[in-house]
């Protein structure tokens, strides 16, 4: 009995706190698996929306414009010099209206003071484009100036302008219609019915190829004072011009002093720098007139010069000096206009405020 009684089972031992805690000091712990925290997901932020201003394109962008600005890139190179002083206050009314004050301390002729006044109505064509557009001054003498600009589609644009002074009184209306590819002018100057008298000019400007322009104008003038009671006279121009350069020849074979001709070139030489060329001769009178010139505009600090030497040893220059740091708009003129062969010399300076 006592070999086939079963053995009690041995009994495991209490562990030591203090001999596991030793041994578990000594042993390496087992590597512990990384828990994944819970991060909270982050609220996506709304979309920022970036307006995107749409390409304003030109209505015409084929049209060569209007017959008598062939020569404008040319004219606007040279300086318009003045002489003496002048004052010139602007003053913005509102959106559409604006103000002006001119002061001009010169000879008897031009002085004196002139009130003005500029309204640009809310019919827009494009952001450079609003109508109609109404420009007036008057002096202290009460002579009146007067332009009406008005477009009555992306067609068709008339110009209004006015005159009087004293009892003579001056009117002319030009009617423009652009085309996509060209442009037909009509203007009607001082005509009188009663009397039989006025003035009327045509022109015609055709786009041929991107870089050749052809023009044709015809005027025709009919009163009393002129010679055999009417005179036409008929021209013709074209223009070729490159990416950063133009030349224009206006050619007029007949008319009440002889054949003329009329020649510009421009040429913009960089972002600043600009130079023009000119020549205009009259066969019938013999005379014949050379101008060069350029202009240098540097809009960092708000300069734009002019100047110009012509064959009659004529040398003009300008100056125009924004005062960038200034806290309204402010604008100094510099002007100077001599010949040495006549020795005549003119000086001027003006200011414009506003």
């Amino acid at each position: 009995m006592g070999n086939n009684a079963s053995a009690p089972a041995p009994v495991a031992p209490i562990p030591d706190k203090n001999v596991t805690s030793q041994n578990s000091a000594a042993l390496p712990s087992p590597p512990v698996p990384p828990v994944a925290l819970a991060v909270p997901a982050e609220t996506p932020k709304p979309t920022e929306i970036i307006p995107v201003m749409p390409e304003v394109k030109p209505a015409l962008p084929n049209n060569p414009g209007t017959y008598e600005e062939l020569h404008k890139a040319c004219k606007e190179i040279f300086p318009m010099p003045f002489e003496g002083g002048r004052l010139v206050i602007g003053k913005g009314v509102s959106s559409h209206f604006q103000i002006n004050h001119t002061l001009t301390l010169s000879n008897p002729m031009v002085s004196g003071y002139r009130f003005g006044a500029t309204y640009v109505g809310s019919k827009q064509f494009s952001p450079q484009e609003s109508y109609p557009v109404l420009l007036g001054d008057i002096d202290a003498s009460g002579n009146l100036n007067a332009n009406i600009i008005h477009a009555f589609s992306r067609n068709i644009f008339t110009r209004c302008v006015a005159q009087f002074q004293g009892e003579k009184s001056n009117t002319q209306m030009v009617t423009d219609y652009k085309g996509s590819s060209f442009t037909a002018s009509l203007t009607v100057a001082n005509p009188d019915l009663l009397n039989g008298s006025g003035l009327a000019v045509g022109q015609y400007l055709q786009r041929i190829t991107p870089s050749l322009d052809i023009g044709t104008e015809c005027m025709y003038q009919k009163g009393g004072h002129i010679p055999g009671g009417q005179v036409a006279v008929m021209s013709m121009s074209a223009r070729l011009k490159g990416e950063k350069w133009q030349g224009v020849g206006t050619v007029c074979p007949a008319g009440p002093g002889g054949g003329s001709l009329h020649t510009s070139y421009s040429h913009r030489i960089n972002d600043t720098l600009q130079i023009g060329a000119e020549f205009e001769t009259s066969i019938g009178m013999g005379e014949s007139t050379a101008t060069v010139g350029y202009q240098l505009e540097v809009p960092q600090v708000g300069v734009n010069f002019k100047g110009q030497v012509d064959s009659n040893w004529t040398i003009a220059a300008t100056m125009d000096k924004k005062l960038l740091e200034s806290q309204i708009p402010l604008t100094v003129s510099f002007s100077a206009i001599g010949s040495q062969v006549k020795s005549d010399y003119k000086f001027g300076i003006g200011m414009n405020i506003g």
